[in-house]
């Protein structure tokens, strides 16, 4: 499979996962997610995958500073409903890496390891996402920007044409690398298009 090289210079989430680790699933439920890995479920990259697997980066960090993220332990909450916007998009990335569903997750163990009820729409916050540990209840908020970064000129030339479908072979590879060409920007960038509140 080939795909953009800068994939592989993004850093990776890692976590612990409990339940992986009791189910045998993974060893000592250390578990690691790639922008690779979220891609490939998200089925594209864009400044809108790019930017849920950051948030959730730059949250988890700010959370447990030196500890491991806890998988499954993470409360998500958003200001809109989850037919919003890119919403949607957004809570599917996060939920891949953090276990937290609204209503589809797994149920648990006799009370322990449940995964639904951990992630909520059309909630009272004024950011784009609020993170929250269970645990400790330690909260932060995060603000993602992409439009800090300019897509390059071309792309809306070339778009049109896509869309009415009479782009050449040429200005569709041009396209794809223009598009993904932003999208590296963005992670190069993330101090600027990230917000922590």
């Amino acid at each position: 499979m080939r795909y953009p090289k800068f994939f592989d210079e993004i850093e990776t989430i890692k976590l612990k996962d409990e339940l992986s680790a009791i189910l045998g699933s993974v060893e000592n439920g250390e578990v690691e997610f790639s922008y690779l890995d979220i891609v490939k479920s998200a089925g594209h990259s864009c400044p809108t995958v790019a930017g849920a697997y950051l948030m959730t980066q730059v949250a988890l960090k700010e959370l447990y500073k030196n500890e491991t993220p806890k998988r499954g332990e993470i409360f998500v909450s958003f200001k809109e409903d989850s037919k919003d916007g890119v919403a949607g998009v957004i809570a599917n990335v996060i939920s891949q890496i953090t276990g937290a569903t609204e209503t589809l997750g797994f149920k648990g163990l006799n009370g322990r390891f449940t995964r639904y009820g951990l992630m909520k729409f059309n909630d009272k916050i004024t950011t784009n996402v609020k993170f929250t540990r269970v645990d400790t209840k330690e909260s932060v908020e995060i603000i993602y920007n992409p439009t800090l970064i300019e897509p390059d000129k071309k792309i809306q030339e070339i778009m049109q044409k896509l869309m009415e479908n009479k782009a050449t072979n040429d200005e569709k590879i041009e396209f794809g690398k223009l598009w993904q060409d932003r999208v590296e920007k963005i992670f190069n960038n993330k101090n600027r298009v990230i917000k922590i509140l």
